[in-house]
């Protein structure tokens, strides 16, 4: 099973538990996992929720910037990778 990189951190806010993320590559959407890897972050998610702008969205393609619900820390510069549905 391969990842895809997806996209980039370029913030975290802390308050809320939210990635922003640059997606540079293919799409995104509700219910994909991602794995999220850095210097200091290593996990896997399910996406339950994205914002574009402060309003919701399902789906993200190449050059959206999204706000994503992350369980984790996560920090600028940290790589986002799609894992493939099986």
């Amino acid at each position: 099973m391969v990842e895809e990189k997806i996209g980039i951190v370029e913030h975290f806010f802390n308050k809320v538990s939210v990635a922003a993320i640059k997606i540079t590559n293919g799409e995104l959407k509700i219910g994909d996992t991602i794995h999220i890897v850095g210097a200091h972050t290593d996990f896997t998610q399910r996406i339950d929720s994205m914002e574009i702008n402060r309003n919701p969205v399902e789906t993200v393609k190449v050059g959206d910037d999204v706000g994503i619900k992350v369980k984790d820390r996560v920090r600028e510069h940290d790589v986002v990778y799609k894992i493939p549905e099986e």
